[in-house]
């Protein structure tokens, strides 16, 4: 269980990760579906309209202009499988997930730490508190000192 509560292994996907809490995060309005204005919410501006546009287009499969769990739990689990073949990529030329991991490391450090997840974790309105946080870096194989880094980050996603 993750510290929103969420299960992160799902019983029938035979360790296939249940994304369901990372997808709550960035689903802003909580109307079950992620929309551009959800995901600069999320990035708080620290992301221009083309990267939010790249990460639409990326994920959107349907192209409702919304990223539905499904589409995410796609993206996410291409991300986590790969072991590192860069398959899908954005027009950066950088995978999604790493601008993700960009955007949550704030001191550019290459490794988010337990000031990094809570800031960001706070700044989505979840509310954890640090042993909880100091946790899902410790399942990163990430030091709580020093944070976990891009694997670490992609590992904690698939538990």
């Amino acid at each position: 269980m993750c510290p929103t509560g969420s299960v992160l292994h799902s019983a029938a996907g035979a360790g296939k990760p249940n994304l369901r809490s990372a997808f709550d995060v960035l689903d802003v309005d909580r109307d079950g579906k992620i929309s551009r204005e959800d995901l600069w919410t999320s990035y708080g501006g620290l992301v221009g309209d083309d990267m939010i546009g790249t990460m639409m287009t990326v994920a959107d499969s349907n192209e409702d202009g919304y990223v539905e769990f499904e589409d995410f739990e796609k993206v996410l689990d291409s991300s986590i499988n790969r072991n590192g073949d860069e398959k899908r990529k954005n027009g950066t030329g950088m995978n999604v997930m790493e601008d993700v991991f960009k955007v949550i490391d704030k001191d550019g450090d290459g490794k988010v730490g337990v000031e990094d997840l809570k800031s960001y974790l706070s700044w989505a309105g979840l509310q954890i508190d640090d042993d909880d946080i100091k946790a899902m870096i410790k399942l990163g194989h990430g030091e709580e000192n020093g944070g976990v880094t891009y694997e670490g980050f992609l590992q904690i996603l698939s538990l």
